[in-house]
């Protein structure tokens, strides 16, 4: 039993010693931080601007606005800033997230940086992968070297494999050495100058990321395809909802429009058509004066939302129109207007007649629209303003 209870005591203390043998972390955050006491373990700093100057016996992680780095750190680097520099070693890994990277001291373990742009005099034991749109490294790798990006610039002694992904140009600085193979993709083949040496051969891709005139017919006319996609569901989705939020308005539209004899249709053109054509001149006539300036950005607007209003109640009343003709039914729904304003739609694609018949179905949808406001603004009899 005394054994049994040893033994207890023994496992419940052996995680107890391992934790308080086990250097303790630093934690620190601030505005302006300046790390300057060593830490025996991890570091973790946080702040708009970070400056290390004390050595690290365990791994450094930093976030910031600004990150510098000027003191050796034993184990790994974590930095994620808008612009970092780390200036001292790194016995181990370096994995950067930022803007602007720039990188002094020698690197004993893996490299890894996506930033806008990466700038590195840090000669790298390890393997180095870097995504950037430019791209600077001027002391080599001894590792495998792969990059992305658009301009990318290399001078050094590289002991790997080297693998560019070049958006724009690769260039190799004199006296460059790379043991491996260079294997690269790019518009254009990358400038290698006669006292540069790529022992294991050189394997260039011709990749042009710009298109041909083929392709750009291809995706203009895809782009257009969107563009009147998008505008023909924007207008069927408005359309429904004018339609199922005042039926009342779209059914004495409707009813006017169905039993209107040939003279009051060409009269209502008429009233649509001298709204769109003489509202835009007495605006500028407006906008000329100082006190008319406000009164023309106002009668902008109400002329603009009017010009809406008469193409969303054009498809409507197709649809009206269409349901009281066949369907014997007067009630205007939701889906009327969606039906009537795919087929005005799909009108505007007849060759030569479609925009006039469009044009003309707005033009009476805007007269009948500003019989109905009149009327409901100066009511004549009891049941006018009820249209609404």
């Amino acid at each position: 039993m005394q054994r049994l209870i040893l033994s207890l005591l023994v496992i419940l203390l052996i995680p107890a010693s391992v934790n308080a043998a086990r250097p303790s972390a630093v934690f620190l955050g601030g505005r302006s931080l300046v790390a300057a006491s060593p830490s025996p373990g991890n570091s973790f700093l946080a702040g708009i601007s970070i400056i290390n100057t004390a050595p690290i016996a365990g791994d450094l992680s930093a976030i910031g606005g600004s990150i510098v780095a000027t003191a050796p750190v034993q184990g790994d680097e974590l930095l994620f800033a808008g612009s970092i520099g780390s200036r001292a070693a790194v016995g181990g890994d370096v994995r950067a997230i930022g803007g602007s990277i720039n990188m002094e001291g020698s690197i004993s373990g893996d490299f890894l940086a996506i930033g806008y742009s990466v700038n590195s005099s840090a000669p790298t034991s390890g393997s180095t992968f870097i995504i950037a749109l430019n791209t600077n490294l001027s002391n080599g790798t001894k590792g495998p070297l792969t990059i992305y990006g658009n301009n990318i610039s290399l001078s050094g002694d590289y002991g790997g494999n080297v693998k560019v992904v070049a958006m724009g140009h690769l260039s190799l600085a004199p006296g460059t050495t790379i043991h491996g193979k260079l294997v690269y993709e790019a518009p254009e083949e990358a400038t290698i100058p006669a006292s540069a040496s790529v022992i294991g051969g050189i394997e260039y891709t011709n990749a042009s990321y710009l298109p041909n005139a083929g392709t750009s017919r291809i995706l203009a006319l895809v782009s257009i395809g969107l563009f009147l996609f998008a505008r023909i569901l924007g207008t069927l989705i408005l359309a429904g909802l004018l339609a199922g939020l005042f039926p009342r308005l779209a059914e004495t539209m409707v009813k006017r429009a169905y039993t209107a004899r040939p003279r009051r249709v060409l009269l209502t053109l008429l009233l649509g058509f001298g709204m769109v054509t003489a509202t835009p001149m007495l605006i500028m006539l407006l906008a000329l004066t100082l006190v008319g300036i406000g009164l023309a950005l106002l009668l902008l607007v109400l002329y603009a939302l009017l010009v809406l209003l008469a193409l969303l109640y054009a498809g409507i009343l197709l649809g009206g129109i269409f349901a009281r003709r066949f369907l014997g039914r007067e009630i205007v729904f939701w889906h009327d207007g969606v039906l009537g304003m795919l087929i005005l739609s799909l009108m505007a694609f007849i060759p030569f007649v479609g925009i006039s018949l469009v044009l003309l179905c707005m033009l009476f949808s805007a007269g009948e629209l500003l019989q109905i406001f009149f009327h409901f603004a100066f009511p004549h009899e009891e049941q006018t303003s009820e249209s609404l």
